[in-house]
């Protein structure tokens, strides 16, 4: 078994790390899971714990402002940590040192770097860390994989994405909203339909005259994905009338036919044949929390374990590279010098040493997708 179980009796214990909307969305669906215990909250602010905790309507639930310490005191299981991006690779390492798994919001961590050193502390303390890239689990999803089965070999899966939220704040002034904030999810969901990892991508960003963004807020991307098949994304965040899902509208061609889906309802096949739906995953993040729980009781493989998630946090810096770059990037190259970038700034021994024992960043978490799935 490649990550340790939860043999206890009862539902789950969990400590959400992060009062903040995301943190706020996890506890209610902690709170709708049979399977789960929500037992406190921690948040650097201690009013924003307490907050929290009010809104949930469980009395004397736990605070603190160290979800490592809260976790100890309430007897929890496990860590959901839903704080800032910056914030993924401390809270997760000190977690699973705790001996906590931990299921995490996208993505991995603020950097690739940061992602392969979470990886290595996975491996070294036997821990799941499960990523919650929530935008996998949805039912039509799924179907459209489903129905791809019998339509032979894919090989040009496209989606358009626009939307036009006016968010204000820190989204306002990132370099680059669109590709850091938004397309990881469409970036994530392309590798699910396809079962591969991409190669290569060129992409360009833009901002349109109109934008409210101060950074280039729509960008077009085409991955090259291992196999041969093409991935291509076409986005904005700042093009108001006729928008699509937040899932985005997507096109899947294979060598029998196609398959459409515009990212809410059931999607279409052309042709139509008959299907089997496969289980029920969930929604959202409703979903992740499901399948976290049933992977600490049974062992059974979760998607977006920690390993097979690190290249969707690639691609995304591969594309922001291309787009300043002006040049096709090779994920090997960003893995490579994520690698090298990981252990420099590595500082526990131990997980160093996994680190280094790696022959290569692509073996290595292959390896160890291959060793879970055993």
């Amino acid at each position: 078994m490649s990550f340790r179980t939860i043999t206890s009796e009862g539902p789950l214990r969990l400590v959400v790390a992060g009062a903040g909307g995301m943190g706020r969305a996890w506890n209610r669906n902690i709170i709708g899971e049979p399977g789960a215990e929500l037992v406190g909250i921690a948040d650097l602010f201690p009013e924003a714990a307490a907050s929290a905790a009010a809104e949930t309507g469980i009395e004397g639930l736990a605070t603190g402002t160290d979800a490592i310490e809260v976790a100890r005191r309430t007897g929890a299981d496990a860590i959901v940590n839903a704080t800032i991006p910056e914030a993924h690779h401390p809270v997760t390492i000190a977690a699973l040192s705790a001996g906590l798994p931990v299921l995490g919001e996208k993505p991995v961590a603020a950097t690739v770097a940061e992602g392969l050193q979470l990886a290595a502390a996975a491996q070294l303390t036997g821990q799941l860390f499960m990523v919650s890239q929530n935008r996998r689990y949805h039912p039509a999803l799924h179907q459209a994989k489903q129905r791809l089965a019998g339509l032979g070999a894919v090989g040009i899966v496209s989606v358009d994405f626009f939307q036009s939220p006016h968010f204000g704040g820190f989204r306002d002034e990132m370099a680059s909203p669109l590709l850091l904030d938004m397309a990881i999810h469409q970036f994530d969901m392309a590798r699910y339909l396809l079962d591969a990892d991409p190669v290569s991508v060129l992409c360009e960003e833009y901002n349109p005259a109109w934008s409210w963004y101060k950074g280039d807020a729509a960008a077009n991307a085409v991955f090259a994905m291992e196999g041969g098949a093409r991935f291509t994304f076409n986005g904005s965040w700042c093009s108001p009338g006729h928008e699509t899902s937040w899932n985005g509208s997507w096109r899947v061609s294979a060598e029998h036919g196609s398959v459409l889906w515009d990212g809410e309802g059931d999607p279409v096949a052309a042709p139509d044949a008959p299907f089997e739906p496969g289980e029920d995953l969930g929604r959202d993040i409703a979903g992740s929390l499901r399948q976290f729980v049933t992977a600490l009781r049974t062992g059974r493989e979760p998607m977006g374990r920690v390993h097979a998630n690190v290249m969707s946090l690639a691609m995304v810096e591969a594309a922001t590279q291309s787009a300043a770059q002006g040049r096709r990037v090779a994920i090997d190259d960003v893995l490579d010098r994520s690698y090298d970038a990981a252990l420099a700034t590595e500082r526990d021994p131990e997980v160093l040493a996994v680190l280094k024992s790696w022959p290569s960043v692509r073996e290595a978490l292959s390896a160890e997708e291959e060793r879970s799935s055993e």
